[in-house]
């Protein structure tokens, strides 16, 4: 197996040069291994129990991503954009809203900021109809939005019942309160939130459990259009190269507390949040140690993982190295982007998967309960399935709905010069599936999965959810500079219950309830609701808990926010239930 080189030995065999800002000299670009070395043998594959059918054409939406690529390298073109599935219009049929990029100068005149005017660089929202296929409503709505959008996120944050979005992006964040009647007001501003910097992933939670919904917004660097003229890669032409991120600084993470009235205070400093300082790309809310208030796992990109630790009295703690998951099974840092968290080996613990750049393998934590973690990227069969992948969108979800979750990742190398360097990665990289096998380990089903998993793509952010209320996870990839990919489940025939749950109490949304489901043969399968993982990107956020071959669910247990317990017993399988708190 090929073992993975520092970046500090590619800077010695690719560049020889130093970091610096001064768009002079030369400063350190992506790149992972020695690209003397043979490349290792492709993963062995399995067939895949399910398939897929991208439906992109038929479904009407004709949506582009533009990153507006320049010459310059701006290290903002390669990010890409995220999407977020939401019922924006209570119909009960998933709609789906995309983040786009905007016009940039070649070079960006000093000061100047992304032009969003251009109807191809608007963001867009686009509405399911009753046949299946989407129509565009974004000026009706109110979505198009203002300079380099990234990330959405979902979530109800005046509980009024309608599902509101958060925008993030380069020196913005847009909050758009759904106003019930198809369209949406931007209310950041007026509320509260302000955002500087350039902000990327975003999860709603009610991280004091007081029933209104918080805000989270991870932030990348310390970068601007003027320090991200810095040359790298080779001098020649067409070597530039995106830079590393080790040629900025990191900056810290934001989080906004919703007051009583509906606006926001930024708590970050008083929360404890802004005493880390990262290189953020994917956020994760989960209840890692099991004491029923929400934490935040968020993915840095070649600098240190954080897990922040909720104590319960307004105030975090990263403990992300005592926890075991701050760097990989060698103790390196990595090129972290998308993150998920979920229990996908049924044990009651919540797992975290996280994706990296080629040569690097994504790392797989399993969690052992205590705020710790085990490395098992290897043992599971996750690091040889993964090590010639770069992953950005990634879900932990259940695809063939047999009570086991599987991996689902979106992919492509950062860098569109990869291949001159290293002639065994690709740019463009196929959406991964790894199904899980009953002893927990993985297996790549990709190829047999559908024709869409054998075709190379520039993914960026992803989510899963179900479009067409089948009971089954389909899919959902924003493309950078191309299309999107929209992927429908075909289905096995395993059973399956589905959950969407309406806080009284608590928050519209349910988000942070755990939710424990056992079925007739005494399995259990655990739950932590919320929109937020993947990269940049917002799921369903209801429930699938697949059943395998069992035919009933014998028990059903919610613990809201609020701290009541709810429990059901003999629900029916193979639909949709909806529970209200009580």
């Amino acid at each position: 197996m090929l073992e993975k080189v520092s970046y500090t030995l590619v800077l010695c065999l690719l560049l020889n040069c130093t970091t610096v800002q001064s768009q002079q000299q030369t400063g350190r670009s992506y790149g992972t291994g020695d690209p003397s070395r043979k490349p290792p043998a492709p993963a062995p594959q399995s067939p895949s129990p399910i398939t897929f059918t991208d439906i992109t054409l038929k479904s009407g939406i004709t949506f582009r991503h533009l990153a507006s690529t320049t010459s310059q390298k701006y290290l903002v073109e390669a990010m890409g954009g995220g999407v977020a599935l939401l019922d924006y219009d209570n119909d009960g049929r998933l709609d789906i809203f995309f983040t786009n990029g905007a016009k940039l100068e070649d070079p960006m005149p000093k000061n100047a900021t992304p032009d969003k005017s251009d109807p191809g660089f608007w963001n867009r929202l686009y509405h399911q109809k009753d046949d299946g296929t989407f129509e565009d409503v974004t000026v009706k709505a109110g979505l198009r939005a203002e300079g380099y959008s990234m990330g959405a996120a979902v979530g109800d944050y005046d509980n009024d019942g309608w599902a509101d979005l958060f925008v993030s992006g380069y020196n913005a964040g847009h909050l758009y309160r759904n106003l019930g009647n198809g369209t949406f007001e931007e209310t950041a501003r007026k509320t509260g939130i302000l955002i500087t910097g350039w902000a990327t992933s975003a999860a709603f939670l009610d991280y004091d459990r007081d029933g209104r919904l918080d805000l989270f917004v991870a932030r990348y660097m310390d970068w601007d259009f003027d320090k991200g003229t810095v040359y790298c890669g080779e001098r020649r032409e067409g070597y530039r190269a995106y830079c590393h991120p080790d040629n900025f600084k990191g900056v810290s993470n934001l989080l906004f507390q919703q007051r009583a009235d509906g606006s926001f205070e930024d708590v970050s400093r008083k929360a404890r949040i802004e005493a880390a300082i990262g290189k953020g790309l994917g956020v994760s809310i989960a209840d890692f140690d099991d004491d029923g208030w929400p934490d935040i796992f968020v993915a840095n990109d070649s600098v240190m993982q954080f897990l922040f630790h909720n104590l319960k009295n307004g105030r975090f703690e990263e403990t992300a190295l005592l926890a075991g998951a701050a760097y990989d099974e060698n103790g390196k840092t990595f090129a972290g982007m998308g993150v998920d968290a979920a229990d996908y080996d049924n044990d009651g613990k919540t797992d975290v998967l996280i994706t990296a750049l080629s040569n690097e393998t994504y790392p797989l934590f399993r969690g052992n309960g205590d705020l710790s973690f085990t490395h098992v990227t290897t043992s599971a069969g996750v690091g040889g399935a993964t090590l010639l992948y770069s992953g950005w969108g990634a879900r932990l979800v259940d695809l063939d709905n047999d009570g086991l979750r599987d991996i689902f990742v979106a992919q492509g190398h950062v860098l569109d010069t990869i291949e001159k360097s290293f002639s065994y990665l690709k740019y463009r990289q196929p959406p991964l599936f790894l199904r899980q096998t009953p002893s927990h380990k993985f297996v790549n089903v990709s190829a047999s999965a559908g024709e869409l998993f054998n075709i190379p793509l520039a993914a960026r952010g992803a989510a899963a959810g179900d479009l067409d209320n089948d009971g089954d996870t389909d899919l959902v990839i924003n493309a950078l500079n191309g299309t999107p990919v929209i992927l429908r489940n075909n289905g096995a025939k395993n059973h399956w219950i589905g959950l969407c749950l309406r806080g009284k109490t608590s928050n519209r949304l349910g988000l942070g309830a755990r939710v424990s489901v056992v079925d007739d043969r005494g399995s259990q399968i655990i739950f932590d609701l919320t929109t937020s993982s993947s990269y940049l990107s917002a799921n369903d956020p209801r429930i699938i808990a697949g059943l395998g071959a069992a035919s009933s669910v014998s028990s059903l247990q919610i613990q809201w926010p609020s701290g009541v317990t709810q429990r059901l017993s003999n629900l029916p399988v193979d639909r949709y239930h909806h529970i209200e708190e009580q």
